[in-house]
């Protein structure tokens, strides 16, 4: 069984054993509840009328713990919580276009605006489906149903910060993100506005279907800080960072360089990408000047880690070029989306780096930790073949200049 089976299956048992995700839900036979949704959701397909609707526990205090990757990571969620906590989200959806009103869109757009989940009442045209939907860019979604009325029961508290972007409708899109972001507004809640359509030029607003509003993001987020990144000077020595959460390992290589970036991912047999017994490997990667293409192997995960590098190089205010390793191991048995994957990004560098004189002495590190042999990675890099072969001009000075007259 392959993950695109799990992908056309959402549980129904197309590979002829019971789904052991679906398994962890509970049937849902009302047709009425109250809640305070923490999760909008905005699907692709039919593009451009397509599902979209609320993801709501029968909760009303702290659902963030529900939705956000940044909780999740910093409380140290296991996977098993994880899934416990999705499987008692409820989706009530309605059919829409991207652009027009709309009843349903309009809450949507409150509670996507709230700083916190608000209380809301959902009445259902029938009850939810015991069917999920496994994506690797969001966490997993299930418990769907057709929306018939909704009513907010509280007035939304709005992010003064988000208010003013909201309803300025002359700022482009990708100047708001950037605003919200040096604003300290989470991730996850600057997808959230960006997919319900509240932000860029007036006449420009639409719904952003989630999966696409998560890449936006971090591919803006990340380009805003490689615009001053690009005039740091580089960094002097190699350094290596790297983190672990439920079943996603990570290694950072930082190389003396201008910025360039490479992702290779390795999905081991057993993971959740990959219910073979080989090995599949995705790469993806760009150099100084960027990449206009979309990272079509690597996919969402690729922005997410560009930008935790982003961050970090920034913070020190260096420039260095980067070769992210990622595992994906056979515990990682559900999706989470890539949300944790920028989580698990972000923490290895909150730690001091490894620093080594020589690329082989960082691999040798890395494989201390890694459980695949580094020749998997090394073989493929285009990073490091290029940084072995690559004669730089201070080098070249150092050794040909005679002492005194370089310096």
């Amino acid at each position: 069984m392959d993950y695109q089976l799990c992908l056309r299956c959402k549980g129904k048992g197309l590979c002829g054993k019971s789904c052991s995700i679906l398994a962890k839900f509970r049937k849902i036979e009302k047709t009425h509840f109250s809640g305070s949704p923490p999760e909008i959701f905005v699907g692709r397909i039919g593009y451009p009328t397509i599902n979209a609707g609320f993801l709501s526990p029968e909760e009303h205090e702290n659902t963030e713990r529900y939705s956000m990757p940044e909780i999740w990571h910093k409380e140290n969620f296991q996977l098993d919580k994880i899934i416990e906590y999705r499987s008692q989200l409820i989706y009530p959806r309605f059919k829409t276009r991207i652009k027009g009103g709309g009843s349903f869109k309009s809450k949507m757009q409150e509670i996507a605006l709230a700083k916190k989940p608000v209380s809301t009442e959902f009445f259902l045209k029938k009850a939810p489906k015991m069917r999920i939907t496994l994506d690797s860019f969001h966490a997993l979604i299930g418990n769907p149903a057709p929306l018939k009325s909704i009513r907010i029961e509280e007035n939304p508290k709005v992010e003064r910060k988000v208010d003013y972007l909201t309803n300025d409708y002359d700022i482009k899109a990708r100047n708001a993100l950037g605003e919200l972001y040096q604003s300290r507004v989470e991730t996850s809640n600057i997808i959230k506005v960006l997919s319900a359509g509240l932000l860029g030029i007036k006449v420009q607003r639409k719904l952003v279907p989630t999966r696409w509003a998560i890449t936006a993001v971090d591919d803006t987020l990340s380009k805003l800080l490689l615009d001053k990144i690009r005039y740091f000077p580089e960094i002097s020595e190699i350094q290596v960072f790297h983190s672990y959460y439920i079943g996603n390992h990570y290694e950072f290589l930082l190389l003396p360089d201008k910025f360039s970036f490479e992702v290779i991912e390795a999905k081991m047999s057993g993971s959740l990408w990959n219910k073979t017994t080989s090995l599949h490997l995705m790469q993806d990667y760009e150099r100084f000047n960027g990449r206009k293409d979309y990272a079509d192997e690597v996919t969402g995960a690729y922005y997410t880690n560009r930008l935790a590098v982003c961050e970090h190089l920034t913070r020190i205010k260096k420039q260095a070029s980067c070769l992210v390793l990622r595992e994906c191991r056979p515990e990682y048995y559900a999706s989470c989306g890539v949300g944790i994957l920028r989580e698990a990004s972000r923490a290895a560098f909150q730690h001091f780096p490894e620093k080594f004189e020589t690329i082989q002495q960082a691999l040798e590190s890395c494989q201390q930790r890694l459980k695949l042999p580094i020749a998997v990675f090394r073989e493929k890099s285009v990073l490091l073949e290029e940084f072995g072969k690559q004669r730089r001009l201070g080098n070249w000075l150092k050794t040909n200049i005679p002492k005194g007259i370089y310096n």
